[in-house]
């Protein structure tokens, strides 16, 4: 692709083949740090997991391999947590492609960096946070209100929990194997 062509973003029409990952970092009012691993199918919008621990983002997706398989395709950003040898060593024991974006270009990971956005403005900026736990519950009603109860255009005015179970009914999910 000659440089300055654009190209779009496509969303796949299955879901599980392309995932969107990032790290969202914030601070509880006694200043302790939190880090949410953000996890997004690119076709359903559904947040697939939300780690807010200090696990390894190896160790998240390993249990996300046994609960709802691997994706074809991760796409992520150039954070360390993305590029270490850790993460280098997990996707070429499980034969998984990585994508990683152009440094200073988030809008080739649109899809996470949209819900990302939207869970700053929404969520995090909302609330003072006192404690980690408060910050995990909030989190978490919020992924929950997120995924269960918005309706979304793109996906045919369905939440994503409702259009990811749609295709899983229509037995269109490819688990990735």
């Amino acid at each position: 692709m000659p440089v300055g062509e654009r190209a779009p973003l496509l969303r796949p029409t299955k879901a599980n083949p392309v995932w969107s990952m990032d790290v969202v970092f914030d601070r509880t009012a006694e200043g302790r740090a939190i880090k949410c691993l953000v996890i997004v199918d690119d076709a359903t919008r559904h947040e697939v997991e939300r780690a807010i621990s200090g696990h390894g983002v190896a160790r998240v997706l390993d249990r996300l391999a046994h609960s709802r398989g691997l994706p074809k395709m991760i796409r992520t950003d150039n954070g360390k947590e993305f590029c270490g040898k850790a993460m280098v060593a997990w996707a070429h024991a499980n034969r998984e492609q990585r994508r990683q974006i152009q440094p200073g270009k988030p809008n080739q990971n649109a899809y996470v960096e949209s819900f990302n956005g939207r869970r700053r403005d929404e969520c995090l900026n909302e609330h003072w946070f006192p404690t980690l736990l408060h910050a995990r519950t909030e989190i978490e009603r919020w992924r929950r209100e997120y995924n269960e109860h918005r309706h979304k255009k793109t996906i045919g005015a369905m939440t994503p929990a409702a259009y990811a179970q749609q295709l899983a009914n229509s037995d269109i999910i490819n688990p990735g194997f």
